[in-house]
């Protein structure tokens, strides 16, 4: 099935200008930093069934169109509109005559949180009936006025909020259009209106509350709210822990930091292989979300875990960020000794960390420093390492 879209953007945004004075159009104005047509337009243009938008403008508003659109990749294009809405989907409407799609959504471009889920439930509907529009209930109730007094209150089980996109068979809202202008109809306020006069069964799918239409200040206000609520959400709780280890030299070969294994004149003393930056590692992931620490998880205690590599402690950490649906920001270890010599090592051991950790290896950070003679690593007696681990949790906004 071959989708177009319509984007309905040749307003003038009336309303809000009187409130706030400013008579730049809303489809033109910043929504959490991004112009509301192009936070529009991307949501089609970007949709995986839809093969060409069409947006219609005002011819006054070329330029502002080409800024709002500069740099967004896509196939769409721009048409110029009438002095209303109706004239201005019959604009768009011919634009698209000569490719002939076989179905059309028709979107208003103040409506900037249209998702791919809505979107697609559109489009599937239109696999079964000539005419979709989502629609929302009505929670308040609802009354009919005359003269400013109330002479009726309306049955809300028979009423429903519409909106957009509303979707189409192309040919038939094409020549329903055409209709309505031989006939001089243009009291329509929008396409599902004009297809029921037309005859066209036009049905419902479920709309998205989150699916706003921006018309007053006050919608205004709470779309950037919900621009600014979306950013937090994606950022996720951030949270940070940090660990310390140390262990003491003793007989041995190699010592094992980071991950990597290393000769030298003595080897570290602990239960496991004594990694002494795994072991503050493991701490600063688990201390990060509040899950205790290395001790909790694998007591020094437990014969089980004599000798065994520090790498599966820290993949046990890493586990338990993962069910908790977190992720690794950034880790950074800094080990404290005399010896041996990290700089030679710190590649592979930025490597290996990534590797427990299953993140990119940009997001690891080791250092090294000395305590210039000073204290148990100064004297050569061990080494000492901290760390801290920077994760995002999922928030529920």
């Amino acid at each position: 099935m071959t989708v177009n879209a319509l984007i309905v953007a040749a307003g003038r945004g009336e309303r809000l200008a009187a409130q706030t004075g400013d008579q730049l159009p809303k489809q033109y104005r910043p929504l959490g930093g991004t112009v509301m047509l192009r936070r529009t337009l991307a949501q089609f243009v970007s949709h995986r069934s839809i093969s060409r938008t069409v947006v219609v403008i005002s011819p006054n508003d070329r330029q502002l169109y080409s800024a709002c659109v500069e740099g967004l990749e896509g196939d769409f294009t721009w048409v110029a509109g009438g002095a209303t809405r109706q004239s201005s989907v019959r604009a768009g409407l011919r634009a698209m005559s000569a490719a002939k799609p076989e179905f059309v959504l028709i979107h208003d471009a103040a409506r900037p949180f249209a998702s791919h889920k809505l979107i697609d439930r559109v489009i599937n509907g239109l696999k079964l009936v000539p005419g979709i529009i989502p629609c929302i209930a009505v929670g308040d109730t609802l009354k009919r006025i005359e003269n400013g007094r109330v002479v009726e209150t309306v049955d809300r089980n028979h009423v429903v909020a519409a909106q957009t996109p509303q979707g189409f068979v192309f040919s038939a809202i094409s020549e329903a259009h055409a209709r309505a202008v031989a006939e001089e109809k243009a009291s329509f306020t929008d396409d599902a209106s004009l297809a029921e006069w037309a005859g066209i069964p036009v049905h419902l799918t479920s709309g998205d509350s989150a699916n706003l239409k921006i018309t007053t200040a006050e919608d205004f206000a709470e779309a950037n709210r919900r621009v600014l609520m979306e950013r937090l959400a994606a950022m996720g709780d951030i949270r940070t822990g940090q660990g310390f280890d140390v262990h003491a030299f003793g007989p041995g070969d190699h010592v094992t930091l980071c991950g990597v294994r290393i000769e030298s004149a003595s080897g570290l003393v602990g239960h496991s292989d004594a990694d002494v930056g795994l072991h503050a590692l493991t701490d600063a992931v688990l201390g990060a979300i509040g899950a205790g620490d290395i001790g909790t998880h694998f007591p020094p205690s437990d014969p089980q875990w004599q000798g065994v590599s520090s790498d599966r402690f820290l993949a046990h950490a890493a586990d338990q960020l993962r069910r908790r649906k977190g992720v690794i920001a950034n880790v950074d270890v800094t080990l404290i000794c005399e010896e041996p010599k990290i700089g030679p090592h710190r590649d592979a051991m930025r490597a290996a960390i990534a590797r427990i950790l299953a993140i990119e290896t940009d997001k690891v950070s080791i250092k090294a420093t000395t305590t210039e003679g000073l204290g148990f690593t100064g004297r050569r007696e061990g080494i000492a390492a901290q760390a801290t681990a920077t994760v995002r949790l999922p928030i529920e906004l």
